[in-house]
C-alpha cells in the first residue's frame, strides 16, 4: 500500500525551484548496475497500478547501452513488469541519461525518451534520487529494501533545497 508521507523536511526556499535542477557530479555506470528497491516517489500516471514491491534492475548490454527491469505488484498480487533501454546523455561519466519503454522501432522519435537524471547519491552508491529538469518525477531508490531514517530524512532535505516539492512524496510499501 503506498500511502502519504511527512517528510519533515522544510519547504524549498521562494525561488529554488527556478534555478536549473543540479545533478551529481559524475555518474560511475558500471557501479550504478544492479538492482534499486524504490522507496518513495511522485505519484505518475505510469506506475497507478503499482501498489508495492517496486524494484528496478540495470544491465550494461554490450552495445554500450542498458537494459532497464521495472517490476511492482498490482493490487490482485500480480506482478507488473516494463523492459526498457537507456542510454548516457554526454561523456563517459554523466549523470544524465535518457530511458525509454516504447517499442524498439520507435526510439528515433525524441518524445519516446525520457529524461532520467541522478541528482543525488551517496558515495557506497546505496542510495540515490533520480528527476529531471521539470521536476515532475521523483524517485528515491535504495539497494535495499529499508532506509535509515536518518539517511532518508538528509536526503530529503537536500531534494528540498533542490525547489523539489517533496511533500509529493509517497512510500513505496516493499514489505
Amino acid at each position: 500500500m503506498v500511502f502519504g508521507l511527512n517528510t519533515g523536511a522544510a519547504d524549498a526556499p521562494p525561488g529554488n525551484a527556478a534555478k536549473p535542477l543540479a545533478t551529481i557530479a559524475a555518474l560511475d555506470v558500471p557501479r550504478y548496475m544492479g538492482t534499486w528497491y524504490e522507496i518513495a516517489k511522485f505519484p505518475n500516471r505510469f506506475q497507478k497500478k503499482c501498489v508495492g514491491f517496486t524494484k528496478a534492475t540495470y544491465s550494461a548490454l554490450a552495445d554500450g547501452t542498458l537494459q532497464v527491469v521495472n517490476r511492482c505488484r498490482t493490487a490482485n498480487g500480480k506482478t507488473e513488469e516494463a523492459i526498457g533501454a537507456a542510454r548516457q546523455v554526454g561523456g563517459p561519466d554523466s549523470p544524465k541519461l535518457k530511458v525509454r519503454f516504447a517499442p524498439a522501432m520507435l526510439s528515433f522519435l525524441p518524445m519516446v525518451w525520457g529524461d532520467y537524471w541522478v541528482v543525488d547519491l551517496d558515495p557506497g552508491y546505496q542510495l540515490a534520487a533520480v528527476s529531471e529538469a521539470k521536476r515532475e518525477y521523483l524517485w528515491i531508490l535504495s539497494r535495499s529494501p529499508k532506509v535509515d531514517k536518518a539517511s532518508y530524512d538528509a536526503l530529503v532535505a537536500r531534494l528540498a533545497g533542490q525547489g523539489l516539492d517533496v511533500s509529493k512524496l509517497v512510500f513505496t510499501d516493499q514489505q
